[in-house]
């Protein structure tokens, strides 16, 4: 397929916040851009607004005339984690048209270009992020698909002028296995998507052949650790080719100095929080490093880096009320979250608002979730957020609680969560998952600022 001779391009699942990213890079090629997804979200409605036509209603017939004949002129891009028997998707099947994965059409979009991918289970989304501004602050410049809102740019897609891509590449159903990247960044490869891989064991070799893709002079760089063979490591207070030392807060600030062989950047003020983030800032340092980004200009940028939608992001923060939001929905992506408020609040009673993420993942990791979650100081446990699965017997949000020790636990619908946080007001709430807890963001925010 050559993508320059594409003149329309539909999206089933374009509501995702990958799909989204290629509606948008399409539609800024002037491409005819349209799709379907379940349900309307604030994404969506971003979307309409840019002059994206979007449908609701898993019917063939709402597809628009332009689309419904096979043509070579004609991009169909869809999502693993739509349903097999979507009448959509089945439309296009019967109509021999070709389907292409996200993940595909991101390597034809690259494969011409200097690609920097950064890939792991955590970690990548606020990484490439990073990059992707370093880049465009720096004046390297760059284009980036990225797996989330950029605080610093109100979008997940950004255009370049410069021949260098920024990918966020997604290890869900292998999907990164259709990059083929200049420079890779590997964060972390704990076990997940067991559903997808059956074990850990597959998880590791799919990265490790993720790997093996990087291009000949290529570089990778990964987190010390890691049971990668070869490549720069980096890490934060632990010997590594790149590392973070002197870490600390100052002002509320995370602060570190970063070290390389005979150079030091000294004295960062990372613009977000989080001793994560100091690690992942390793990792981006080194990647514009490579590229030819200046000490000075990496500073500076790191500095006015503002975050990912979602990514501890503070909702509220006054003398009365702190109330950060996360995505974390594994064990480890939770201690990362939960250690960093710790650090940065330690005489405050933590409240934690959490709702587990698919029955596979609850069920694979109800120990690591309960030891970890055993860290607030008051939880509210919202039931598990099936996505793209159906229900398994025995699974449900009771399993984690009852493998926890911290009294101060309960199980609540949305609205009750709601109603506690108005009567309670915590001092320092966080809420975290990745199905609609996002939905609870608003309401929460206006019960504790409204009082």
């Amino acid at each position: 397929m050559e993508l320059r001779n594409i003149q329309r391009v539909y999206l089933i699942g374009i509501g995702g916040i990958g799909m989204s990213g290629l509606a948008r890079y399409f539609a800024h090629l002037g491409c005819i851009v349209c799709g379907y997804d379940k349900t309307p979200t604030d994404l969506t409605d971003e979307l309409r607004n840019e002059g994206i036509q979007l449908f609701f209603d898993d019917n063939s017939d709402g597809i628009p005339k332009s689309f419904r004949d096979l043509d070579d002129n004609t991009l169909i891009i869809y999502t693993p984690a739509i349903p097999k028997d979507s009448e959509i998707l089945n439309f296009f099947q019967k109509k021999d048209f070709v389907l292409w994965k996200r993940s595909q059409v991101l390597g034809l979009i690259s494969k011409d270009k200097f690609t920097i991918a950064v890939a792991g289970t955590h970690g990548k989304t606020t990484t490439s992020c990073m990059v992707a501004h370093i880049l465009k602050d720096s004046g390297k410049d760059c284009s980036a698909f990225l797996g989330g809102i950029a605080s610093n740019y109100q979008t997940n897609v950004l255009f370049g002028k410069s021949d260098i891509v920024v990918v966020e590449a997604d290890e869900y159903d292998r999907s990164f296995l259709t990059l083929y990247p200049d420079i890779a960044i590997v964060t972390s490869m704990d076990a997940d998507h067991l559903d997808i891989y059956g074990d850990h064991e597959q998880l590791t070799e799919s990265f490790k052949l993720f790997a093996s893709q990087i291009k000949e002079g290529g570089k990778l760089i990964h987190r010390k650790g890691l049971p990668l063979d070869s490549g720069f490591t980096y890490s934060i207070n632990e010997a590594a080719d790149a590392m973070a030392q002197n870490i600390r807060i100052e002002n509320g600030n995370f602060c570190f100095d970063f070290k390389r062989g005979d150079l030091t950047i000294a004295n960062i003020k990372l613009g977000i929080a989080g001793l994560h983030n100091i690690e992942n800032a390793v990792a981006a340092t080194e990647a514009a490093l490579l590229v030819g980004v200046s000490a000075v200009a990496i500073k500076s940028a790191l500095e006015s880096f503002r975050g990912v939608k979602r990514r501890f992001e503070y909702i509220v923060k006054n003398n009365n009320h702190i109330y950060i939001d996360d995505y974390a929905h594994h064990p480890e992506e939770l201690r990362a979250a939960i250690t960093s408020i710790k650090k940065l609040y330690p005489d405050k009673k933590l409240t934690t608002i959490f709702q587990p993420h698919l029955f596979t993942r609850t069920r694979d990791f109800v120990d690591g979730f309960a030891e970890v979650l055993d860290m607030s100081d008051e939880l509210l446990l919202l039931d598990i957020y099936p996505a793209r699965e159906l229900p398994i017997e025995g699974v449900t949000s009771a399993m984690i609680l009852e493998r926890m020790h911290l009294p101060n636990k309960q199980i609540l619908g949305k609205q009750e969560a709601i109603d506690k946080v108005i009567a309670e007001q915590p001092e320092l709430l966080l809420t975290v998952g990745a199905g609609d807890i996002d939905q609870l963001v608003q309401p929460l925010k206006s019960a504790l600022e409204n009082v």
